[in-house]
């Protein structure tokens, strides 16, 4: 049957082309999206600090089980978010084993230049053997206030250099020059170690192994030594290091699987409905078929196999065109900072043979199951049904819409009463339940449109509005496709569209409203723990709190997952801070209790006074007791803890800024001074930086909701263009019935706005909906904000899409005679 289909694609360009479109523009898609989860799985970190290490030792990641409902348990890693440390005198243990020629312990010290500000890493100097660093000039350190640098640093040994050391200024002498993958500073190692931000404790151990030994034998013997921590070997080494490109990684995989499943669903969604909608009207070519012997077997196959023919074609012209759209999201992707320039983003073999291999499935499926109506009754009878409407849609469809409507509500529920990641979820699903009701249900809702509109239509377009509401109604199972078509553009449209904004607006305005003290000292290296005690005692200055950024490990449904969070001095927080707390009292903040927001609280259930379960941001499991439940969760972090519960376990024992409210006579300049790198900075000034780094953060989001925005924009033109274009003959009819030429166009201008009113009236309704529970879930706040000109594009760009997808086409009929177009369907 593949050379009849052929012969029939040829003849009906109409349809093959709108279904060619769908697909290639899916697979195009899909080869994008896929191009970058597979880049981020395929990307392998090589190791640069530790390139001369045969074994590495750390603590990077931790493993949360989960048991699910029936009682299988699984395992998610999660990558600590202040990189973990292990216990310096692993060091030693591993220094005894057999095999092992060198071992070096290492805990990086932030570093800053005053006089270039350039950022380096500071190390202890035995760890230069791990990179490994040769001295070009001088010697090693010798003593507390001697360093050695990289060559990179302009430096000469002798010379003095001035440097912001964990945010204290110092001078050191050069001892020597060394050359290295990267700009470093070597101390002395026990300077380095006074240095530290968790004594005790480092972040790495390096293990040369000794000449001829076996590494995989050293690094098990290695393992049974390091307790806990991880053992690294090979490319894996690469993963201990904090890197650029390891944020890549995640960012690109975390992002394809959040918005993957949504993407390829609305892709089968929209190729079933195209599919499904040029087979439908194509009725009387098969029902033909049938009458001169054709089997239902033969008919079904080669409506397969033309399926088939034009997935392959599309899937020719859009794996190319997905390469070419990786490339360009690459592009934009390195030039607003999310992936360093040297980051391989590109499609494998994955990604567009699973493009291919989805997009013609569901095509094929769909082709199939559109044809089984016809081809499963008698030719007879298949011939007359092509001719009237059948009267009655089936049962079976009007139990399936009403099952997703009572899916959609029940959703509905279940997001209104989660919060955090759980209510997004639950909208999007309670969004695509909604759609697909209203496609099962279109029948009926487009007969009792027609009868509630008809006073309207006739009204206001005379004899052509009735007849617009006489085809509405004897056409209700034609339009169904154009009316979810069009529900779908503005339900994506107006409800994951306007999410961004409101996330954004919210999170402004409660860092805005918040922030009760007037300047902020801030510093990107960062400032020591005494300068909250300096800043209060300055003259004129009220009061002070020291806040520093860090984030902890929570249980989520599927494993784990990493919050937000501030560490902040509870003296006088109050009066620096509004938090807004709706339940508890952050007076009751203190080591060993946290505060939460009301989003992250509801999604887990906690309440005042339970004991909360998580995992400090270097990897510490703690237990800690929930005093206070606020609502500024956008704009301050889902938890906050006092600096004294996080104390040792960042990265860094620094603060990020410290809150000011002060008299206008206090000398804030003079405290700045005092703190070289630092800067007194008004409030506003730290949520307008807020503001313009949600609006880079948000542009991937934005991206990726466009493509699917864009794509159901695609669906709802291809199907109305193929819905006029199969209106030839009934046009054709019409003309030689006596309806004129204005008749015939002010008819089908009345059905386009009584439709176009149906499917804009639902599908705000559905966007409404799964935006107010959205955004009164995650902000807390009970009505979402709509931007004017937002509103107004996507209301003003269906009614667009609808009159350009079907007035133009229907005016480019009746331009032709009706006898040329009375003997064809489509």
């Amino acid at each position: 049957m593949t050379g009849f289909a052929l012969r029939m694609l040829r003849h009906r360009p109409g349809s093959a082309l709108a279904t060619f479109l769908a697909l290639a523009a899916g697979v195009m898609i899909l080869v994008a999206m896929g191009g970058l989860v597979e880049s981020g799985l395929r990307h392998r970190q090589a190791p640069v600090r530790y390139a001369a290490a045969d074994v590495v030792v750390a603590h990077r990641d931790i493993t949360v089980s989960v048991k699910e409902f029936d009682g299988e348990v699984t395992r998610s890693s999660v990558r600590l978010p202040e990189g973990g440390t292990v216990p310096a005198g692993l060091a030693d243990r591993i220094r005894a084993l057999p095999g092992v020629a060198t071992v070096a312990a290492d805990d990086p010290v932030p570093v800053v230049l005053p006089a270039t500000s350039a950022a380096v890493t500071g190390h202890g100097w035995s760890s230069a053997a791990l990179a490994p660093y040769r001295t070009v000039a001088g010697a090693a350190p010798a003593g507390d206030l001697e360093v050695a640098v990289d060559r990179r640093l302009g430096l000469t040994p002798g010379q003095d250099v001035r440097l912001l050391v964990a945010g204290t200024a110092r001078t050191y002498r050069v001892s020597g020059v060394v050359d290295g993958p990267a700009a470093a500073v070597f101390f002395t190692d026990a300077h380095a170690a006074t240095l530290s931000a968790h004594p005790g404790r480092v972040a790495a151990v390096g293990v040369v192994a000794a000449p001829g030994t076996d590494v995989a034998a050293l690094a098990a013997t290695v393992r049974a030594a390091a307790g806990d921590a991880d053992v690294y070997t090979g490319a894996d080494r690469g993963l201990v290091e904090e890197s650029d490109e390891l944020g890549a990684r995640d960012l690109l995989v975390q992002a394809g699987a959040a918005f993957g499943g949504y993407v390829v669903l609305l892709i089968g969604f929209v190729v079933a409905a195209t599919v499904g909608l040029s087979v439908r009207h194509r009725r009387r070519d098969l029902a033909l078929l049938r009458a001169v012997a054709a089997t239902p077997a033969q008919v079904r196959r080669m409506i397969m196999a033309e399926a088939l023919l034009v997935s392959l074609a599309a899937a020719a012209a859009g794996v190319p065109a997905g390469i070419l759209a990786t490339r360009w999201v690459r592009d934009q992707l390195v030039g607003r900072g999310f992936v360093p320039a040297g980051f391989p983003i590109s499609p494998g073999l994955v990604a567009p043979v699973a493009a291919v291999a989805v997009t013609t499935l569901v095509a094929v499926l769909s082709a199939l199951v559109a044809a089984r109506r016809v081809t499963a009754i008698r030719p007879v009878e298949a011939l007359g049904e092509v001719a009237v409407e059948p009267p009655r849609s089936g049962r079976v469809r009007l139990v399936s819409g009403l099952v997703a409507a009572a899916g959609a509500v029940s959703s509905g529920t279940v997001t209104a009463g989660a919060g955090g990641q759980a209510a997004l979820a639950g909208a999007v699903g309670m969004l695509y339940l909604f759609v697909t009701a209203v496609g099962l249900l279109a029948p009926w809702i487009n007969r009792t449109a027609a009868t509630v509109l008809a006073p309207v239509l006739r009204t206001v377009w005379g004899v052509s509005g009735y007849l617009a509401t006489a085809n509405l109604r004897a056409n209700a199972r034609g339009m169904a496709a154009v009316l979810t078509a069009l529900v779908l553009s503005v339900g994506l449209g107006g409800s994951v569209w306007f999410l961004q904004d409101n996330l954004e607006r919210q999170t402004v305005a409660q860092h805005r409203d918040g922030l009760l003290a007037q300047h902020a000292l801030v510093s990107p290296a960062g400032l020591p723990p005494g300068a909250v005690e300096d800043a209060r005692r300055t003259p004129g200055v009220r009061t002070a709190t020291a806040v520093r950024r860090t984030a902890v490990v929570v249980r989520s449904l599927d494993g784990a997952e990493t919050v937000g969070a501030q560490a902040v001095d509870t003296t006088d927080l109050g009066s620096t801070m509004d938090l807004r707390v709706r339940d508890g009292d952050l007076a009751d903040l203190a080591a060993g209790t946290l505060a939460a927001s009301s989003v992250r609280a509801s999604t887990h259930g906690w309440h005042v006074g339970d004991p909360v379960e998580c995992w400090l941001g270097d990897g510490t499991p703690v237990r800690l007791t929930l005093v206070a439940i606020y609502d500024r969760g956008l704009g301050f972090g889902d938890i906050t803890l006092t600096r004294d519960t996080v104390a040792g376990h960042t990265a860094r024992d620094l603060d990020d800024e410290i809150l000011i409210r002060a008299d206008a006579t206090a000398d804030l300049p003079a405290l700045a001074a005092r703190h070289p790198g630092s800067a007194v900075v008004a409030t506003g000034g730290l949520t307008r930086g807020l503001a313009a780094d949600l609006a880079v953060s948000a542009w991937l989001n934005r991206l990726l909701v466009g493509v699917m925005v864009g794509y159901a924009a695609l669906a709802a033109a291809n199907t109305m263009v193929i819905a006029a274009l199969a209106r030839r003959r009934e046009l054709a009819v019409l003309r030689l019935a006596g309806v004129t030429r204005r008749q015939a166009r002010r008819m089908v201008h009345a059905e386009q706005a009584g439709l176009l009113g149906v499917a804009v009236l639902l599908g705000a309704a559905v966007a409404l909906v799964t935006l107010a529970m959205v955004v009164r879930s995650v902000t807390g706040e009970p009505v979402p904000y709509v931007p004017p000109l937002g509103g107004a594009a996507v209301l003003g760009g269906a009614a667009l899409l609808a009159l350009l997808t079907t007035v133009l086409p229907i005016g480019r009929l009746l331009r032709v005679p009706p006898v040329e177009h009375i003997g064809v369907k489509e």
